[in-house]
């Protein structure tokens, strides 16, 4: 019988299925930040539980954590109370911890592929709902909550429905200027938030074929945004080359007999999907958005849509959305002055990310109003910012590298925007308050952010290109 990719993986992970059809799932890798994870611990304490298999089990700090002076103590007393206690939590139950400076700290789901922990076949799960960016490497990778965090690390199985399925397919190649993020934005425009809902999205077709790992990392990071469960690509020779000689990785034999089941992984020719849906590469321009969910977004030529093209349902919501955006109907977000520019989080803060953005401010300077955060998703890509001298690119041009965390993603660190500002950020979610209470969010792409950090307003990069 034919099978998704997505099938394939979940029947090799069912342990048990209950009467109601709930399934009890098999998990190879738990990631634990210090967010989600202190309730879990406390629950296997007041039981006396140890974690079951710890070697599958990696803990690193990455929401409460300063981007800079982390060789200082944390001085914002709940950040610091959250790091401590991860630290703490990890060292009572025998897990792998990353804390603070050590070479493999920085966002939990940059350092995960980077590293090598993350792996084609996997099924993968943190108490984060970003997870889904493991999914680019032909992994199952999914977000859930701290009871389930608890039953992870007590049992290393999950209870769960299975999902439907949908495969989305954006046919063509990538006009000049486009990047991997605005796929992701151009899909959930049209999807919209909900599109998914219920679904593990599988990403197919020429232009996704023919990404980078860091793309498609970047692609599934946003699939959670439209809905969905999570989402994931086959893994290919992009994939392989990627991961060989990583860290933890598979070595010598145990590599060839793991390649040798990777390569399994894809959809037969005949597999069905619930659900079908196909773009064109042609009609994705770069994205901005100008809402507060990232369904809200166009290409950066285009005008806000006019109150009338909404559905009736939704206009007040959206009204809103525009108010507290300080932006009207049917205007242009093209030519708007911003304030500060991110760059970074799960989503952008790979080097392939500093490698764009760099080339683009190269030889210009910084617009002198806009202040610029640019944070690596983790040490090592600080590490290869350095020998590759894109840090002195950045420095002669005005900018200032930070270090590595999940920084201006979400208000839970001390990088916050200030009420009514403009921020471009390169991260996934703009609801309101995300990046400080009152703060604008405009998502976008490390072109599209370059491009506003240079000029001081939304620019289409491909003028600067």
């Amino acid at each position: 019988m034919s099978k998704t990719l997505f099938e394939k993986i979940w029947e090799k992970h069912v342990v048990d299925t209950l009467a109601d059809g709930t399934i009890q799932l098999y998990i190879d890798r738990l990631y634990c930040h210090e967010v989600t994870s202190p309730q879990a611990f406390a629950g296997l304490r007041e039981r006396g539980l140890k974690a079951f298999r710890p070697q599958q089990i990696t803990c690193i700090p990455d929401h409460n954590i300063p981007t800079l002076n982390q060789d200082q103590p944390i001085q914002d007393p709940v950040s610091k109370n959250q790091v401590d206690t991860l630290e703490k939590n990890a060292k009572d139950f025998g897990l792998a911890y990353y804390g603070l400076q050590h070479p493999k700290n920085g966002i939990i789901h940059v350092v995960g592929p980077e590293t090598g922990l993350t792996q084609p076949g996997m099924t993968i799960v943190c108490g984060d709902s970003h997870t889904s960016t493991h999914g680019a490497m032909g992994a199952i990778a999914f977000g859930i909550g701290t009871s389930e965090v608890e039953m992870t690390l007590a049992t290393q199985c999950i209870m769960q429905h299975k999902p439907k399925t949908m495969r989305i397919t954006v046919d063509g190649r990538l006009k000049p200027g486009v990047t991997a993020k605005d796929i992701a934005l151009y899909i959930i425009s049209q999807m919209t938030t909900g599109g998914a809902t219920g679904c593990f999205v599988e990403y197919a077709g020429e232009s996704i074929r023919n990404t980078t790992m860091e793309d498609r990392l970047t692609i599934c990071n946003l699939s959670i945004e439209m809905g969905a469960r999570g989402g994931m690509i086959a893994p290919d020779q992009v994939t392989f080359d990627y991961l060989k000689d990583r860290e933890f990785a598979p070595r010598g034999e145990a590599w060839d007999q793991a390649l040798a089941y990777w390569r399994t992984l894809y959809t037969d020719a005949d597999a069905v999907f619930d659900k079908e849906i196909v773009f064109h590469a042609e009609d994705i321009e770069p994205m901005v958005t100008y809402g507060t969910n990232p369904g809200m977004g166009m290409g950066i030529r285009e005008n806000i849509p006019s109150l009338e093209s909404v559905d009736e349902a939704g206009r007040i919501s959206y009204e809103k959305s525009l108010e507290y955006m300080g932006f009207k109907a049917g205007e242009p977000v093209l030519g708007k002055t911003i304030d500060y520019v991110f760059l970074g989080s799960c989503t952008n803060g790979h080097i392939e990310d500093f490698r764009a953005f760099a080339s683009l401010v190269k030889g210009k300077k910084k617009a002198a109003h806009v202040v610029a955060w640019l944070v690596p998703g983790s040490w090592l890509v600080k590490k290869q910012i350095r020998a590759e001298g894109l840090d002195q690119v950045l420095a002669d041009a005005g900018f200032e590298l930070r270090q590595p965390g999940c920084s201006a993603c979400l208000a839970m660190n001390e990088d916050k925007v200030p009420a009514g500002k403009y921020a471009v950020s390169t991260s996934n979610r703009n609801f309101e308050g995300r990046q400080g209470p009152g703060a604008r969010t405009i998502l976008a792409g490390p072109l599209v952010a370059a491009a506003a950090a240079v000029t001081g307003k939304i620019t289409d990069p491909r003028e600067l290109i």
